[in-house]
């Protein structure tokens, strides 16, 4: 999933999902009922953010789920503000069956407003056999399962330009440090070291995520996601301090933090790979991979490639991840067929549908990694199943959205401040508690 876009079985269960068996004495979880097209003259309806080619991938998937089933889709597209367009719908008595939800915290907001279905004991069945256990936990509310992560998105990755890194004479890093010194040593060669799109806020907290849980490590890291830590402590200004250093650096970032904050997410991967090339490193995820194929025609793995995003300070590499979670709306005029969606989207099969068209990461550890249709995407996709429970979702994703995700206020307009100035960790610190604490309590 590509948050704010401009946009990421095992045993009979296995069998019953993937091949629509009934070799286990019960029905096929997607069919029930008898027969492949159990589900003939019905009509699920999904929402979700997704637009352009996403969207398209993705009714692949939807496809797929009718020639199994016979049930028609629908997909409605919500624009980013999905909390908004879908309570307005549910007043409006029009509520879509399927949400695809992509932030933990708006997934926590609709079970909490009492708009979810519960997960089946099917699809609680493939979550509990084929996804690291923070994927259920980032899944549900209380003990109780709502949502099914479909696409995931791997966002410690760091894109470069081979070409760049080759004519500097350096190597993709292994530490945080070595990264900054790397980064010099383009910078002498003739290019900027980094693409920084400062004008998006969300890249800015992604910057700081990853440099924190490394730094800080994971309980941390939750504690302050879930703001029983306070952003004043001393781990949050020393992760500042440290993000601080690369912003003020005017070797390190491609035009200066002016220019930086003139740059959207687009603009940082086309100062990389566009024609012109002012930078040869952009961090954000694995997403930077289609944008820089399919508006600049890099060929991934050849003339774009990545590397992990490095440990800071002796800490350990971070994988952070956003996502999109399948819940099923209690209002919905077929949510029982919503359901049986959900169990389809549970399975390697839907997910390789949209592994073959690209564009994506499952983290459904059944999916086959051959799958997926190029090196480096599977490469991506063997990192963030390999990190298992140690993946840690977005933290501004998990934060209420008045403080983690609203473009001009909170932490996205905060992190623009600070690289504006960053002479002063202590001082964003107790700002952006301040902003935390206001929309902690409100979301009380």
């Amino acid at each position: 999933m590509m948050r704010r876009r401009t946009a990421l079985l095992t045993g009979c269960t296995a069998l019953v999902l993937a091949l629509g068996a009934t070799a286990c004495g019960s029905d096929d979880p997607v069919s029930a009922g008898g027969g492949s097209k159990a589900l003939s003259g019905q009509t699920v309806t999904v929402a979700g953010v997704w637009t352009g080619s996403e969207q398209k991938n993705f009714q692949k998937v939807l496809d797929a789920f009718t020639e199994k089933t016979g049930a028609k889709t629908q997909f409605v597209s919500t624009g980013d503000n999905v909390s908004t367009v879908i309570g307005s719908k549910i007043e409006g008595g029009n509520a879509p069956d399927v949400v695809m939800v992509p932030q933990v915290g708006v997934l926590q907001q609709f079970a909490q407003k009492g708009w979810l279905k519960p997960l089946s004991a099917t699809a609680q069945q493939s979550v509990g056999a084929n996804y690291a256990p923070v994927w259920k936990k980032y899944g549900s509310v209380g003990n109780t399962l709502y949502g099914l992560y479909f696409k995931a998105a791997h966002k410690s990755t760091v894109w470069y330009s081979p070409d760049a890194l080759t004519q500097a004479g350096v190597q993709p890093p292994a530490t945080y440090a070595d990264m900054l010194k790397a980064g010099h040593t383009v910078s002498d060669s003739g290019l900027a070291a980094f693409a920084v799109a400062g004008e998006d806020g969300w890249t800015l907290t992604d910057w700081f995520e990853n440099i924190y849980l490394s730094q800080a490590g994971p309980e941390k890291y939750d504690a302050l996601a879930a703001h029983h830590l306070k952003w004043t402590d001393a781990s949050v200004v020393k992760a500042l301090d440290t993000l601080g250093k690369l912003f003020k650096d005017k070797q390190l970032i491609a035009g200066g933090q002016k220019e930086a904050l003139n740059t959207d997410f687009p603009g940082s991967v086309e100062k990389v790979f566009g024609p012109k090339p002012e930078a040869g490193m952009v961090y954000e995820g694995d997403f930077v991979a289609g944008v820089a194929h399919d508006q600049f025609g890099r060929t991934v793995g050849k003339d774009a490639n990545f590397f992990p995003f490095p440990p800071v300070d002796g800490g350990k590499a971070p994988v952070v991840s956003g996502g999109d979670a399948a819940v099923v709306l209690k209002d919905g005029k077929n949510s029982k067929a919503g359901m049986q969606l959900v169990e389809y989207l549970a399975t390697p099969e839907a997910a390789g549908v949209w592994a073959k068209a690209g564009g994506f990461l499952s983290p459904n550890k059944a999916l086959d990694l051959a799958t997926y249709g190029d090196d480096v995407t599977r490469a991506t996709a063997k990192s963030l199943i390999q990190a298992g429970d140690t993946v840690r979702f977005d933290m501004s994703d998990q934060a209420p959205a008045s403080f983690g995700g609203t473009k001009g206020v909170g932490e996205w307009k905060l992190l623009q401040d600070f690289l504006r100035d960053p002479s002063d960790p202590k001082g964003t610190a107790a700002q952006l508690e301040a902003a935390a604490a206001k929309a902690y309590k409100g979301q009380g």
